[in-house]
């Protein structure tokens, strides 16, 4: 399965981070950090309207490249300007062609909150999340068992950082309750075979607790997914290629929203 392999990579690439900049180093980083903690999950209680992610992403192992020359402040203010809730960034380097650096250049545009998406499964990239300018970081069910999971949510929850809790089915919603998720996204896109279904959305979170708060990721590329979306009581949609294409953002979502934001 692809996601086996870009998980392999994703821990080499994790090798030469800490060669080029230790544990402690990050550790030592921390105290300097002067932003409000846990501002994606503020964010998203606060949010009267649908909460939409707008995602900053050069390529994905479906698509291949999707904007090769990607200017990562500029969409970032673009993004800032049409007054989305957040702004989700890549950070893996070989399959979506990310950087850690984009999420500073990000941070220096923008005071919204930044979500760090990323196959992440070592503590050091929680704290380097938070030393880089992210407010919350993804977390993946199918490449973590759940006694990681509970102990990666730990940590982040130790440093005021959120966690989004990705899942593409019913037993990976229920794996994510029972560890402690509270931001659950569910991926309307399958792993194995890159097919979408909107509708995976409404399917999964029939099993979720009306507590937690529902992100709907992957396929979201009109006003009438974005209706299907509200209707069926998610919190929140995360956009990445339908934004990442369109010839000026802002226009695009209040396209998505239904209405001109002013």
């Amino acid at each position: 399965m692809i996601l086996d392999t870009i998980f392999e990579e994703r821990r080499k690439q994790l090798e030469r981070e800490k060669e080029s900049c230790s544990l402690s180093t990050i550790m030592s980083k921390l105290k300097d950090v002067d932003r409000e903690g846990n501002l994606f999950l503020k964010t998203l209680k606060n949010t009267k309207e649908l909460f939409i992610i707008g995602e900053i992403k050069k390529a994905s192992p479906s698509k291949g490249d999707i904007a090769p020359n990607i200017d990562v402040e500029k969409i970032a203010r673009q993004y800032h300007e049409a007054q989305v809730q957040a702004i989700s960034v890549l950070t893996e380097e070989r399959y979506f062609k990310g950087s850690s650096q984009n999420i500073v250049k990000a941070r220096l545009q923008t005071d919204k909150p930044i979500l760090r998406k990323d196959f992440i499964f070592d503590p050091y990239q929680i704290y380097e999340a938070k030393t880089i300018g992210a407010d919350c970081v993804l977390l993946i069910v199918a490449m973590l068992n759940p006694k990681e999971l509970k102990d990666l949510i730990s940590v982040a929850q130790s440093i005021q950082i959120d966690t989004l809790v990705e899942v593409h089915d019913e037993e990976e919603a229920k794996i994510a309750q029972e560890v402690g998720a509270k931001i659950i996204g569910i991926n309307n896109r399958n792993l194995k075979d890159f097919t979408v279904d909107i509708r995976n959305t409404e399917k999964v979170m029939k099993v979720i607790e009306k507590d937690n708060y529902i992100i709907s990721e992957s396929g979201i590329h009109t006003r009438e997914h974005i209706r299907y979306i509200e209707s069926i009581g998610a919190n929140g949609a995360l956009i990445g290629e339908s934004l990442m294409i369109a010839e000026n953002i802002p226009t695009k979502v209040k396209e998505l929203r239904g209405y001109d934001r002013g």
